[in-house]
């Protein structure tokens, strides 16, 4: 059964969209609304605009948008019924539970309770005659007991049903054991382990909840490491490995590695700051939840070609989080884990402290097989330079590197800085160009998964939104709107289930709010209803307009009928006409 609609009122009323968004981003005032620099995607300019008027925000670059309660969704990367519970707990309301449905979030925590036993399963099979090979391992790899313990390490044993038969006598059933893809389906039907003689890291949210594990294996096998897929808990570009340590260290810096055991090795190490990704590079989404918890991130990857690949695609990121970013050359080609064994953790912190930061990184890498005394190599470095430069949004910092850079090639700060002008003029002409190109895919309909025939029908879908959107600001308009347009005359599927759903809450007395309108639609759907909102904020519909965008609707509807028509007769072909030239007049 759904929410009562009392309850959700009252929810809504107690949780302002602005001053819950004001927790992760930096919001400032644009006429009635509030903007602010997207925390769903990264971005140098800010594109996310919250309504306060209507409570809903867009973001105009990447197309996330909803209401409060999306917006905790995708922030938190919560259900909808655990983001309100989320809202419901900060307002100190108690959601009315017997009303609920509430199939998606048993379903998650099933699968985290099989996460949590199979995660005592692999430490038990660790500290057993069994798991003597994964000891061997992480004694090898110097790991303490105490830490073993701390980060919950296991030993998945070389069988294939060793976990499927453990959850099967805890009461699991083989289909949930691959939802949460500890196991997988075999070709006869039969579950079997998803991971079998591997070394076991679990991978714990910020609620310390298991949500995934990652297993090495302990030979030649491939893949080397092997994680987790995608499941109703866990995505892994949304999580870093240790975060739910590291967010306690308070220390203002994180220090992000490459993988698992580098992270380990240097919380062993006193360096409890230390994350790493999941398997795959640095995501947007993952930068700027390092920005929740710290203001600096150094960046401590392998020194080999891959891992300068990795810190040079990481750096853009985590700046456009707002971070200040150093970068951890560790000598000697070493990863950390090798570092501090070799040299101990005090030589470790003089070499994180003493790290340049990312514009050093940057302008060393710049330099690196170019002889500066040769006049084209010289040229070329100064433009890469100066490219680099052009990213720096703080003019103190770009004067202050355009006069070390102009001494060091011997030439004036002036000439450096005009060409970081020109090279900026480029980037952000690209930029509006990418954003332009965006708002003018989501306006025409290309590329909309969410409403897919409005591209070829596209002036039906104009005048379904403009209505959707003047309804939802003007609930009072919707009987007398309702009374001469059904449904059915709505050209495209998705707008015309919105327009149904809007008519019966407000048949059946209810509110129509965006809120009033996230359960019955996926966080896609509802992204999709505030672009119709956002892109009509500024036009109020007069009662003509009204009219006038119903007979746009009548007129595509007739003539979508006809055209689908194998054979028309006469007939309909003169009512169509006549109906046309009436409403012309």
């Amino acid at each position: 059964m759904p929410l009562p609609e009392s309850f959700l009122q009252e929810l809504k009323a107690r949780s302002d969209l602005v001053e819950l968004a004001s927790n992760y981003v930096d919001l400032k005032r644009s006429g009635r609304n509030m903007v602010g620099l997207c925390p769903f995607h990264s971005e140098k300019s800010p594109s996310f605009n919250i309504y306060p008027e209507n409570g809903s925000f867009y973001c105009f670059g990447c197309g996330a948008g909803g209401d409060v309660i999306t917006f905790v969704r995708r922030i938190e990367n919560l259900d909808y019924m655990e983001a309100v519970r989320f809202l419901a707990q900060r307002a100190g309301m108690q959601i009315p539970e017997a009303e609920v449905d509430d199939r998606m979030s048993r379903l998650r925590a099933h699968i985290l309770e099989i996460n949590r036993e199979t995660a005592r399963f692999y430490y038990s099979v660790l500290n057993s005659d069994v798991g003597r090979a994964g000891r061997e391992y992480f004694h090898l790899r110097a790991l303490k007991p105490g830490t073993i313990r701390h980060f919950g390490l296991g030993y998945a044993p070389d069988s294939r049903f060793a976990v499927v038969d453990f959850l099967e006598k805890k009461g699991y059933t083989q289909e949930e054991m691959v939802l949460a893809n500890v196991a997988l389906k075999s070709r006869n039907g039969r579950a079997i382990d998803r991971f079998f003689k591997r070394v076991m890291f679990p991978i714990i949210d910020l609620r310390g909840n298991v949500v995934a594990f990652g297993g090495r294996t302990l030979g030649d096998g491939q893949p080397k490491y092997l994680n987790t897929s995608e499941t109703p808990v866990f995505n892994k570009g949304n999580l870093l490995f240790a975060l739910n340590f590291a967010k306690n260290c308070n220390s203002g810096r994180l220090i992000l590695c490459e993988g698992y055991m580098d992270v380990i090795a240097l919380h062993q190490a006193g360096f409890q700051e230390a994350v790493a990704t999941l398997g795959t590079s640095l995501t947007p989404v993952q930068a700027r939840l390092m920005a929740r918890y710290a203001k600096e991130v150094v960046i401590c990857y392998d020194s080999d070609g891959p891992g300068q690949k990795a810190a040079s695609r990481a750096i853009p990121m985590l700046r456009g989080a707002g971070l200040n970013v150093r970068v951890l050359a560790v000598v000697g080609g070493k990863d950390p884990d090798e570092y501090i064994k070799a040299y101990g953790p005090i030589k470790f912190k003089q070499l994180l402290d003493s790290c340049g930061n990312d514009v050093e990184y940057r302008l060393q890498k710049a330099k690196q097989g170019r002889n500066l005394q040769n006049p084209e190599q010289r040229v070329e470095y100064l433009n890469e330079a100066a490219s680099i430069l052009s990213t720096l949004e703080n003019p103190i910092e770009r004067e202050v590197y355009a006069g070390r850079l102009a001494q060091e090639a011997g030439i004036t700060t002036s000439t450096v800085l005009n060409q970081i002008k020109m090279y900026g003029r480029k980037s952000r002409k690209k930029q509006l160009k990418k954003q332009f190109q965006t708002v003018q895919r989501q306006t025409s309909g290309l590329r909309d998964r969410v409403n897919p025939e409005k591209s070829e029908n596209y002036r039906a879908a104009a005048a379904e939104e403009a209505l959707i959107a003047h309804m939802l600001k003007f609930p009072e308009s919707v009987e007398k709107i309702a009374s001469v347009l059904p449904p059915e005359k709505f050209i495209t599927a998705f707008n015309r289930r919105v327009y149904a759903t809007i008519v019966g809450r407000i048949t059946n007395g209810n509110a129509i709010g965006l809120t009033d309108l996230a359960e019955e639609f996926s966080m896609d759907e509802i992204s999709s209803i505030a672009r119709i909102l956002a892109m009509q904020n500024e036009i109020t519909l007069t009662q003509k307009d009204v009219r006038e965008y119903i007979n746009i609707i009548f007129q595509e509807s007739d003539q979508k009928k006809l055209s689908r028509a194998e054979s028309v007769r006469d007939e309909e072909i003169e009512i169509y006409l006549s109906k046309l030239r009436q409403q012309k007049k």
